[in-house]
């Protein structure tokens, strides 16, 4: 079962409303619910289920830059866990808009790749704009699953 341009693009207005989601999770209801609307989303969206995941987020460094286990996914999107004393909680900051432009594509199969800038805004309008890779795979259920995600900061020269 072939992936599609339109799935791609769907997943990825997934993942962008699921950012909001976890950010207004947050606000209304503190850590506790944050935590459970972003597990949510890991077991929705992300393929840990298939196994490691390559994920390198964008504000992550150190011994503890690539989030290969659905728990270290976990801590970077809502923080509040010791073995990762770094993470803020990048779900946490308020998201309220997410769009993402195309640099391009790659579909082979049941494997897709996308690559771009995804551009998030806060409910302050303070904007962040990442370089943003996502590699897909579909499960046997024929659900796209996020199995690479790289983030990174532009460079400035």
């Amino acid at each position: 079962m072939a992936i599609t341009e339109t799935e791609l693009a769907n997943a990825r207005k997934a993942w962008g409303d699921a950012l909001i989601a976890i950010s207004k999770a947050y606000e209304a209801d503190g850590i506790t619910k944050a935590r459970a609307v972003a597990e949510g989303v890991l077991d929705a969206a992300y393929g840990y289920n298939l196994g490691p995941v390559l994920f390198k987020p964008t504000l992550a460094g150190g011994e503890k830059t690539f989030r290969t286990t659905r728990k270290g996914a976990l801590s970077y999107f809502v923080g509040h866990d010791a073995d990762y004393p770094l993470d803020g909680g990048f779900g946490l900051k308020g998201w309220r808009e997410v769009e993402s432009e195309s640099a391009a594509s790659f579909i082979d199969g049941d494997v897709g790749m996308w690559m771009g800038w995804v551009t998030m805004t806060n409910k302050d309008g303070e904007v962040t704009k990442v370089d943003k890779t996502f590699g897909y795979q579909k499960d046997e259920d024929g659900t796209l699953r996020i199995v690479l995600h790289h983030s990174s900061l532009p460079y400035q020269p």
